[in-house]
């Protein structure tokens, strides 16, 4: 594939590790950041993650392609005014929900260089120093309304995918962010919750560290996530999200209510109704 001059908006976790890959396979002539953080532009450029910085209305005239990896709240803020300011440019977001990041330039004349994007992968870490090497290759990435691209613009993005080692799946927006609800965001609102639940029950922190176990660890991990990032997320997708709560929360009172009664065999039940995700993830 053709060498592009590209800018990464947000050198953060996303950002910043899709930079090292970029780096890597090749696929970018020069790597420009662009961030509102002094801090993040600073680590960035001291981890060689990008070639330069620039302001983005500098970045804007200067390059082929421009990746945004911000939260979904600002990039909706974002959107009309850089289609606005783009020429032939090729815009990508990276974004966790899409329908309204899509419906922001539904109808702008310039729609058809925008490819709509969503790399399932993430850490609960962020900033520059988050990123890593090789994080998106076997994973896979999610591109919707593909039809309202342009062909050229939809071919390099897929290309740029598939040579950092990810596979790719077409859907709708508004399919897209179901689906998002119930293998994502609903995880992460279980461990942000747990983490409370803990640190509300269990005052003594010297015990919650010395006792927990990997299980324990592995479950809460993502409580660490950036709160910046997950709030306008959860807003941003709250129909959905709250169709995943009142089953979760549904879900969660059944085993409540088979330990209140002591009913055995319920519980069985439900433990085993929930060994049949094997099934799924190995």
């Amino acid at each position: 594939m053709q060498k592009k001059k590209i800018a990464i908006v947000g050198i953060g976790l996303i950002g910043g590790s899709l930079a090292i890959q970029l780096h890597e396979k090749k696929i970018s002539s020069r790597l420009i950041g662009v961030d509102v953080d002094a801090s993040h532009r600073e680590l960035a450029m001291e981890l060689d993650l990008v070639d330069e910085i620039m302001e983005l209305d500098e970045a804007i005239a200067a390059v082929d392609v421009i990746v945004l990896a911000i939260p979904v709240d600002k990039l909706v803020d974002l959107m009309p005014g850089l289609m606005d300011k783009i020429d032939q440019q090729i815009v990508i977001d990276l974004g966790s929900t899409k329908s309204p990041v899509v419906n922001s330039i539904k109808d702008h004349p310039k729609r058809g260089r925008y490819v709509a994007t969503h790399p399932m992968w993430g850490t609960e870490y962020s900033g520059p120093q988050a990123a890593v090497r090789g994080a998106y290759e076997n994973k896979a990435v999610i591109i919707c309304n593909a039809t309202d691209s342009d062909s050229d613009a939809l071919e390099w993005t897929k290309s740029m995918y598939k040579k950092i080692g990810m596979h790719l799946l077409e859907m709708e927006a508004k399919a897209h962010d179901l689906h998002a609800a119930y293998v994502s965001h609903i995880s992460h609102i279980t461990s942000f919750a747990l983490a409370n639940t803990v640190l509300e029950k269990e005052r003594e922190e010297q015990a919650i560290f010395e006792l927990a176990s990997a299980g324990f660890e592995s479950t809460v991990r993502l409580a660490k996530s950036n709160p910046a990032m997950w709030v306008p997320i959860f807003m941003q997708n709250k129909e959905n999200v709250l169709d995943v709560l009142k089953e979760h929360i549904a879900q969660l009172n059944r085993f409540r209510e088979s330990i209140e009664m002591e009913d055995h065999q319920y519980l069985l039940k439900l433990i085993g109704d929930a060994n049949k995700i094997r099934r799924i993830i190995k």
